[in-house]
């Protein structure tokens, strides 16, 4: 039987604000276990919440980015169930009236387009971290991040593999950064994903019965994870048994998914309207604010850089993937004053992206600031030096504070572009290599890299490659 594959994934983003939810307590990572903890995070008698109104405006941003409806009155709920790290037992959410609904977003996977809907992106809070390391025998409990301000985004079951899964969440993790919504650190928990997997006969229309995958923080995981799961739900039916309804956990040591507990319906968290929060109403004239405000998107900046730049659809879409990628390549264009768009593009996707790997950096923290790269690219451009020798140049650039042209002063690697000079060195090859110049011009092709060799050899690879060429085409004939 052929197999068909539906996924739908809940992304959790924590949205950049400097207090909480509901309360004024800090969100900086990295604190002391419960030093950011407020009597309103812990429930505490008497405590009132109070709504953060950049959580807010963080939310209707993204709902405008995706093409979705903001909700001019949604409703606050209280979702209850018991764990250790929930304090008040039970987490501030949205269930029925969430802040947005109804977007899209538009992924690529091997060169085919496909949209995939998004159901609701709705406010909540977070709970705390159960820490079972550093305890032998207990599970310590910080609740530092109780009460972080997160925005669950939930797909619809557009979702065919695991490959467009990825693609989807890469699309989302650049989009909030875009914005500036959400720093997308997935090793601090900043943005993370649930993705619920099932398996249905191809063709049929029901869905089958779905197991949830909780807490996924990089893209490899949550790749490895569904195709675990797919395979596991695959093998399970083929034998002829059932699927279980319940949540899973994925583990990497051991590339594979068990089971948790059973799934919860929605039921089961008797939802229920908050008492202490009045509904939330966000105007037309908000909505408009906060639209005044976006950036210039993804999508809209891939489609510029093709039209401005003339680059091609992958090199567009490579540059464009974060927003600190783009504006450093939009720089190096223009500090290289009018220098070739493509050039630029191939040295800030090739030599720099692969230092930058190498060295475990992000772009923002280049040791080669995009000034000096557009210096670096002047003088390809203008042939004060070939590309091999560049290669050479920026490997000092990377280490040095120089500029290009000072490194190529210092170590004499300005390229040779005097006709006479060439010739007198092609000249002195010819006469001190009779034997395979005859055999070049007896038919020996090949040997026409051998020249082009030992001149380079000779100009210590200061030769203008395209001189060098022509000029001996024309001396072997």
């Amino acid at each position: 039987m052929e197999w068909e594959t539906v996924i739908g994934l809940e992304i959790h983003a924590q949205l950049a604000t400097k207090s909480k939810i509901f309360s004024g307590a800090p969100t900086a990572y990295g604190a002391e276990p419960n030093t950011q903890a407020c009597a309103v995070d812990l429930g505490l008698p008497g405590v009132l919440p109070v709504l953060n109104g950049e959580a807010v405006r963080m939310a209707v941003k993204f709902g405008l980015a995706i093409g979705a409806r903001v909700t001019p009155f949604s409703v606050f709920a209280r979702k209850n169930y018991f764990y250790p790290d929930l304090p008040k037992g039970y987490q501030i959410s949205q269930y029925d009236l969430p802040v947005v609904s109804t977007g899209h977003l538009s992924i690529s996977v091997d060169g085919i387009e496909k949209t995939i809907g998004i159901t609701r992106a709705h406010l909540e809070e977070d709970a705390g971290k159960s820490l079972h390391e550093d305890f032998h025998g207990f599970t310590g409990i910080d609740l530092n991040r109780a009460g972080t301000p997160l925005l669950e985004i939930v797909s619809e079951p557009d979702l065919r593999s695991a490959k467009e899964a990825v693609a989807y969440m890469k699309k989302l993790h650049a989009l909030v950064r875009y914005l500036e919504i959400c720093d997308g650190n997935m090793q601090e928990g900043s943005f993370r994903c649930d993705a619920n997997v099932s398996i249905r006969p191809k063709g049929q229309e029901k869905f089958g019965t779905r197991a949830e995958i909780k807490n996924l923080n990089s893209f490899r995981f949550v790749e490895r994870a569904i195709n675990y799961e797919i395979e596991r739900q695959i093998e399970i039916l083929e034998n002829g048994g059932q699927i279980v309804q319940e949540t899973r956990l994925y583990d990497a040591n051991k590339d594979e998914t068990r089971s948790m507990r059973s799934k919860e319906e929605a039921n089961d968290y008797r939802y229920f309207p908050d008492p202490d929060l009045l509904p939330l109403e966000i105007s037309s004239d908000f909505i408009e604010e906060v639209r005044k405000d976006l950036p210039e998107l993804p999508d809209e900046k891939r489609d510029r850089f093709k039209s401005q730049y003339g680059l091609n659809d992958y090199d567009a879409t490579v540059l464009t993937a974060t927003r600190e990628l783009a504006d450093y390549y939009e720089a190096v264009v223009k500090e290289s004053s009018g220098s070739d768009p493509k050039l630029c593009a191939n040295w800030v996707m090739g030599d720099l992206s692969g230092a930058l790997n190498k060295a475990g950096l992000e772009i923002e923290k280049s040791p080669v600031e995009a000034e000096r790269l557009a210096g670096l690219v002047r003088r390809i451009a203008d042939e004060t030096i070939s590309g091999k020798l560049a290669k050479q140049v920026f490997e000092t650039l990377w280490e040095s504070g120089e500029t290009a042209d000072a490194i190529i002063e210092k170590q004499g690697l300005k390229q040779i572009t005097d006709t006479g000079a060439i010739e007198k060195t092609i000249d002195e090859i010819i006469a001190a290599n009779p034997e395979q110049l005859a055999q070049y011009r007896a038919g020996k092709d090949k040997l026409f890299g051998f020249f082009v060799g030992q001149a380079m050899k000779a100009t210590q690879g200061k030769a203008n490659p395209q001189q060098l060429n022509d000029l001996l085409k024309k001396k072997l004939q």
